[in-house]
C-alpha cells in the first residue's frame, strides 16, 4: 500500500539551515517519525505566513508533502511557542543545547516517543523559575537513558559489587561508576564524591517535578556537570557545539544565570 502524498505531524523545530536567499531546511523532532527534515520555501521572506509557526524551539502541528529527496512543509500551526525561551538569551541557549543533544544522539526517521516527550518536558521546565543548570542535568541523564546509554550508578561496572558510600570513580569509557578496588585498572577514571553520586542517582530515578526541587551548592553542581559533560563528549566523540556558548554566557552573566 502506497503512503499518502501528504501527512501531518506534531514537531519541535530543533534546527534551521538557510538555503538560498529566502528558503530554509528545518530539522523537526516528531513523536512517531523521529527526526525528519522539511523544506520551507520562502520562509525567511518578511511576509511568510509560516515563519511564526516554524521558529526554532517551537512546538507545532506541521503539514508536509512528500518529495523525491526532501519533504516540503506546506502548512503549520503553533501548539506552544515557549515564549520565555525566546525572550531570554540564557534560556534560549539552554533550550538550544537540549535540542542539539537530541539532534546529535538520534538518527533520521527512528521513532522515540519518550525522547520527544522529554524534550517537550524540559522546554516547559526551562520556562519555569528554578535551577536551569539542574534542569539540564536532569535532561542529560534521561536523554542518555532514552537513547541507550544510561550510566550505571548503582553498582561497580567492573566487579558488579554494590557501591559503598565512599569516594568512588566515574569512568566514561566503562559507562558508569567504579569502586575503589577497580578504579586502578581504568586510568581514565576520576574521583566521584559521595554527594555527587547521590545527586546523579536522584536525578536518574525521579521525575522532573521531584528532581527540580533539589538544591545544590555551586561546587556540587559543577562536579555533576563535569561528570555528565565528559560522558556526553566521550559518547559523541566531540564536544557539543553549544557548550562553549553556554560557558561564555555563564562567565558573563554570573551565578544568577542558572537561577
Amino acid at each position: 500500500m502506497s503512503r499518502p502524498r501528504t501527512y501531518q505531524t506534531e514537531a519541535i523545530i530543533i534546527k534551521k539551515t538557510k538555503l538560498g536567499e529566502a528558503d530554509s531546511i528545518l530539522t523537526l523532532y516528531t513523536p512517531h517519525l523521529g527526526k525528519i527534515q522539511g523544506f520551507a520555501k520562502s520562509l525567511r521572506k518578511p511576509r511568510s505566513k509560516l515563519a511564526g509557526h516554524l521558529e526554532l524551539l517551537t512546538h507545532s502541528q506541521v503539514s508536509l508533502a512528500r518529495g523525491r529527496n526532501l519533504d516540503t512543509i506546506t502548512g503549520s500551526q503553533t501548539i506552544n511557542s515557549f515564549l520565555p525561551l525566546k525572550s531570554d538569551l540564557w534560556l534560549t541557549s539552554c533550550a538550544l543545547y537540549a535540542a542539539e543533544l537530541v539532534y546529535q544522539f538520534t538518527a533520521d526517521g527512528e521513532e522515540n516517543y519518550r525522547l520527544f516527550r522529554l524534550l517537550l518536558e524540559i522546554m516547559a521546565g526551562l520556562c519555569q523559575e528554578g535551577d536551569r543548570e539542574l534542569a539540564l542535568r536532569y535532561f542529560e541523564l534521561h536523554l542518555l537513558d532514552r537513547v541507550g546509554y544510561r550510566p550505571q550508578l548503582q553498582q561497580c561496572v567492573s566487579c558488579r559489587a554494590l557501591l559503598e558510600p565512599v569516594t568512588n570513580s566515574f569512568c566514561s569509557h566503562a559507562g558508569g561508576v567504579l569502586c575503589p578496588s577497580c578504579r586502578h585498572g581504568q586510568p581514565l577514571s576520576y574521583p566521584l564524591s559521595v554527594n555527587a553520586l547521590k545527586v546523579l542517582r536522584f536525578l536518574q530515578d525521579n521525575d522532573y517535578g521531584t528532581a527540580s526541587r533539589l538544591k545544590l551548592t555551586p561546587e556540587l553542581s559543577q562536579e555533576v556537570e563535569a561528570v555528565l559533560r565528559d560522558y556526553l563528549k566521550y559518547l559523541l566523540e566531540r564536544e557539543v557545539k553549544s557548550v562553549a556558548w553556554l560557558d561564555m554566557l555563564k562567565g558573563q552573566i554570573g551565578p544568577a544565570a542558572s537561577g
